[in-house]
């Protein structure tokens, strides 16, 4: 039986002390995230930062956030790059690199998989607000 969902952000009904500390580390994690999204993160290493477990840290995302941890660090590195890509000359290869990708193909499939277009084109295009498939990612990092 799934719990129904309450009035405290979409978090299912729970004691308000389990409630709270869901949004906590939600709200935490989510904060490391848009700060560290350059570099390779792991749900363990960030999980360790705000004094959580994997486990918890995955609930949280799902449950408060609405997302999967992994996802929602993607969605962080493709809007980033997404106003990089239309408001700079940078080349993709760079644009990649400042996200976080290592091989700039990776990020083309990554970049073309959130946006329906690849960088290159949704530079000739002109265009400066790129779509998100399914963003989820605040301007903040917090819900």
């Amino acid at each position: 039986m799934r719990p129904v969902t309450g009035q405290n952000g979409g978090v299912p009904n729970r004691r308000p002390s389990t409630a709270g500390l869901l949004e906590a580390v939600f709200r935490d994690a989510a904060a490391i995230v848009h700060a560290e999204f350059t570099r390779p993160l792991t749900a363990a290493e960030v999980a360790r930062q705000v004094a959580s477990s994997p486990r918890q840290l995955r609930r949280a995302f799902a449950e408060v956030g609405g997302t999967g941890f992994r996802s929602y660090v993607n969605e962080v590195r493709m809007k980033r790059a997404a106003e990089l890509v239309a408001s700079t000359d940078m080349p993709v290869k760079e644009v990649a690199r400042r996200v976080g990708y290592r091989q700039p193909s990776q990020f083309t499939k990554a970049f073309k998989r959130s946006f329906t277009t690849t960088p290159s084109q949704l530079r000739n295009s002109g265009c400066n607000r790129p779509t998100f498939s399914q963003n989820r990612v605040q301007e903040a990092g917090h819900r």
